[in-house]
């Protein structure tokens, strides 16, 4: 691809402006320089788009670079897959970990869907497979099984219904059994106890025992710490937290939710206990928010990099196109035995 100057120093600006606010590790800034030097990257990536008729799904908790520099859509996994859908892409290139990959195949089994780097697993989703799953069910025979969307493909061809965070209160509240079999998440599944006990529903939460590791390391000490050192704090939490920690903070909920309630609250200062993205995010779309430190970073979500995403347009094929297919073929085949997603043998 020949860039010719002069549209490397107007992409530079455009990388600027998206993120001059946004606060990166020590060591690092996004100057205009930075901008720059990334700006024959970007360029690349967006002319690769457009050749292959793909389009580039960036989660949340990816770097802000791949977030305002390539992506078409940012957000939580299940609107990334949503988006996806209705955009009808060729290839869709999905910049976070490999369940969301595999979610949006399931919901655009016509596209060849890929990701960065095949390691960005998920410590949630991976606690738990099917093999394990069907155990459960057998002890708990007459138990609904919900599961998190936070879970593979297989995981999710065992399932009854899949559930969001942002929607697991009011489905499961609405489920006719009693007792529900929640899967893969320990803590919340915690958290769901205490919601449907506040909203005076009787059901009865098994859990399996997965957590996440950006969101079980927070603690309610922390929250107490920073309420003394910034009065008139508030404190933003996602329900993957720990129960004492939910029940500390002024609002839990979704990443999109937990965009929405700083977007639209008055406070001096925000605690983000969530992964440092949405905080990245909220300091380019909210830059008159301040926050302070708390966020933690999630070790499989940084492995995509503008580089991985270029060589995953570059070289589609072998490389990235494996073997979990299988997996997400499954979950047509226990659906509805007719279905069968097209490109079976050549998608992941």
């Amino acid at each position: 691809m020949i860039v010719i100057e002069q549209d490397i120093e107007t992409e530079a600006e455009r990388l600027f402006r998206a993120l001059l606010h946004v606060d990166c590790e020590p060591g690092r800034t996004w100057d205009f320089e930075a901008c720059r030097r990334i700006a024959p990257l970007t360029l690349e990536i967006n002319q690769l788009k457009r050749e292959r008729g793909a389009i580039i799904l960036a989660h949340s908790y990816v770097e802000p670079e791949i977030i305002y520099g390539v992506a078409d859509f940012k957000g939580d996994s299940y609107y990334l897959s949503l988006q996806a859908k209705q955009a009808q892409a060729k290839m869709i290139v999905f910049a976070g970990v490999v369940f969301m990959a595999e979610t949006a195949k399931i919901l655009s089994p016509q596209a060849t869907v890929v990701v960065p780097d095949r390691a960005s697993g998920c410590s949630l989703a991976d606690a738990l497979n099917g093999v394990e799953l069907r155990r459960l069910k057998s002890l708990y025979p007459d138990a609904a099984v919900v599961c998190y969307i936070n879970s593979t493909a297989e995981v999710k061809a065992e399932s009854d219904v899949c559930v969001t965070s942002g929607n697991v209160y009011d489905i499961i509240q609405k489920l006719p059994e009693r007792r529900i079999l929640f899967v893969p998440d320990r803590l919340m599944a915690e958290n769901i106890r205490t919601e449907l006990r506040r909203r005076g529903v009787d059901k009865e939460i098994i859990s399996s025992d997965g957590t996440c590791i950006v969101h079980d390391k927070f603690d309610a000490a922390q929250i107490a710490d920073a309420r003394n050192r910034f009065p008139g704090l508030k404190v933003v939490a996602h329900p993957e937290c720990p129960p004492d920690v939910a029940a500390a903070a002024d609002f839990v909920g979704s990443t999109g939710a937990m965009m929405r309630y700083v977007k639209t609250t008055s406070a001096p200062y925000f605690l983000m206990l969530t992964e440092c993205g949405l905080v990245g995010r909220l300091q380019v779309e909210a830059p008159e928010k301040h926050f302070i430190g708390g966020c933690r970073l999630c070790p499989y979500m940084k492995l995509n990099s503008l580089e991985k995403v270029r060589d995953a347009l570059l070289a589609m094929p072998a490389a990235l196109l494996a073997a979990r297919h299988v997996a997400v073929a499954e979950v047509f085949r226990r659906r509805d035995p007719r279905l069968k997603p097209a490109g079976v043998s050549e998608y992941w």
